[in-house]
């Protein structure tokens, strides 16, 4: 088997260029690859297209690669929480496809599957089937580019919209074990989008918590194998890149210092 492990984060990306679409695994802020994304700041990676539930806060996450204006589109379906990402959008200065989360989900599964479309109920009569949803403004406010209709077919009564599947360039993940051959196990709510984000990738790069020797993996607990994955590097949670946040700390009154509201703390 091969050993896929590469001795540096600016190793793992060091071949994602201008213009790469990049799937990002990830649920909020909680088990998202901070160490391969600080990486491609440092690189200065930019005009990169990004797939993931959301883009990060203004200054974490995708937000680090946003803010300084290298992502060009992206394919979301949560952006509530950056204040960026809103006014690059309403600037005309960024690309949205506003994606339904399930849909999103599976759009990723399927490419991984080799299944290039499938039909789903979620945005039957709607913008999302119907076509017209902004996807980007011009610098005076006004759309210069919407969806376009999509095909919508009767299945046993009901309708369906026809949905592609999704298989970006590369796929960027966080995992909490890792093996040598590729083998990741995540943990709790990081298994939301990172092992969709392994498969959909054409090359996958894990940044791992721990670094195990093959074999340490029960076989029935690894979440993805490693056939999905081409590179692992080691990221140890005490490191300076391992750091983990909140989007938001909410605490009882009088419990302690630490006012609601805080992006700072510890993330499973």
């Amino acid at each position: 088997m091969i050993d896929k492990v590469v001795a540096t984060v600016e190793e793992a990306v060091a071949d994602i260029r201008d213009g790469a679409s990049l799937a990002v695994g990830g649920f909020g802020l909680c088990g998202i690859p901070v160490g391969l994304i600080d990486a491609l700041f440092r690189q200065g990676t930019k005009d990169l297209e990004t797939i993931s539930n959301n883009c990060g806060v203004d200054d974490w996450g995708l937000g680090v690669l946003l803010s300084a204006g290298r992502i060009r589109r992206t394919v979301s379906s949560y952006v509530g929480e950056n204040k960026e990402f809103a006014r690059q959008f309403l600037a005309g200065e960024l690309e949205v496809v506003l994606t339904p989360q399930g849909t999103l989900a599976e759009k990723l599964r399927a490419g991984g599957a080799g299944i290039p479309a499938f039909y789903t109920s979620a945005g039957v009569g709607t913008q999302v089937a119907q076509g017209g949803l902004p996807q980007k403004y011009d610098a005076g406010g006004n759309v210069e580019k919407a969806s376009s209709p999509k095909e919508v077919r009767t299945f046993h009564g009901a309708e369906y919209v026809l949905e592609e599947s999704l298989t970006p360039d590369f796929g960027l993940v966080h995992a909490l074990k890792g093996d040598r051959h590729g083998n990741l196990v995540f943990h709790e709510t990081a298994m939301n989008f990172n092992p969709l984000c392994a498969m959909a990738g054409k090359v996958t790069i894990a940044e791992v918590e721990e670094l195990v020797e093959p074999g340490e993996l029960d076989p029935e607990h690894i979440h993805t194998p490693g056939i999905f994955v081409q590179r692992v590097v080691h990221v140890p949670s005490d490191s300076p890149l391992g750091e983990k946040r909140i989007e938001k700390r909410t605490i009882a009154a009088g419990a302690g210092p630490t006012s609601a509201g805080s992006t700072r703390g510890e993330a499973s």
